[in-house]
């Protein structure tokens, strides 16, 4: 019996290891940093949609994801959701407030089943200052989310919701399996409903945002298949920040590179 518990007591230090060396903030260090870290590690597995941790609540330590999505995200009181970011395996959640003393600043919830580490606050600091090396990742890792989110500010405060929409659009195709990306086709894995949450809009205005979008001849919109129609001018359009009087729709698609596939300008 007690080397069938050291047999699985080894294996479950292998795989936490192992999570550890595929994340950017541990992956550089050595082995033996690893194996120090990985016993200081507590291991949690949450089913799609539990809730890692509320916004405004004590920080107890940061989080590593091994496996699943987890969706980090702000509420208003009215129950409208902006998106902050959506992490997968590898990533690192709750690292600032451990460093600031502050609260969580988002809410964090399970997009799909998820196991995920977590090491408490403490013991990321006595790890920082035992290993400088680790201390400096973190801090490149932070100003890297302060750059994240001055490009969230920045989209939701310069660009309408149609261009905010173009943008989520050619993101969507990057990320798209090879064969897709080829064609310019992908399948929208997300409602509009949940497509407004990662934009900072309502569902409605994002149905409406769509239509505009086919209408000019931008895309094709088949049971959430998209196919990008004129790729040059949906860029041109996601990466113009002019603010026009359009604001019945959301939208204001202005001078666009003119669209084979569309026989006359906006309506």
């Amino acid at each position: 019996m007690k080397s069938t518990i050291s047999a699985a007591e080894k294996s479950t230090k292998t795989k936490r290891i192992a999570a550890l060396q595929c994340t950017t903030l541990f992956g550089g260090l050595t082995a033996e940093s690893l194996t120090d870290i990985a016993q200081r590690t507590v291991e949690l597995s949450l089913h799609k949609g539990g809730m890692l941790f509320l916004s405004g609540e004590p920080a107890r330590g940061l989080f590593v994801v091994v496996s699943g999505k987890i969706r980090a995200f702000q509420q208003n009181e009215d129950g409208r959701e902006q998106v902050m970011y959506v992490d997968g395996p590898g990533s690192v959640l709750g690292d600032v407030p451990v460093f600031d003393d502050g609260p969580y600043p988002a809410s964090a919830i399970a997009e799909a089943d998820a196991n995920v580490l977590f090491i408490e606050k403490n013991d990321i600091r006595e790890l920082c200052a035992k290993y400088p090396p680790l201390a400096l990742t973190a801090l490149r890792l932070m100003a890297g989310k302060v750059r994240k989110h001055a490009d969230l500010v920045e989209a939701l405060s310069l660009h309408q919701v149609g261009q905010r929409l173009a943008l989520f659009l050619l993101a969507e195709l990057q990320s798209a399996p090879a064969g897709e990306d080829a064609r310019k086709a992908f399948r929208l894995r997300l409602s509009n409903q949940q497509i407004a949450s990662r934009i900072g809009s309502v569902r409605d205005v994002v149905s409406r945002a769509l239509t505009r979008l086919k209408n000019q001849g931008l895309i094709s919109l088949d049971d959430r298949e998209v196919t990008i129609l004129n790729l040059e001018a949906l860029k041109h359009y996601a990466a113009s920040s002019r603010i026009t009087s359009d604001c019945s729709e959301g939208l204001g698609i202005t001078n666009l590179p003119s669209s084979s596939t569309s026989g006359s300008g906006m309506r």
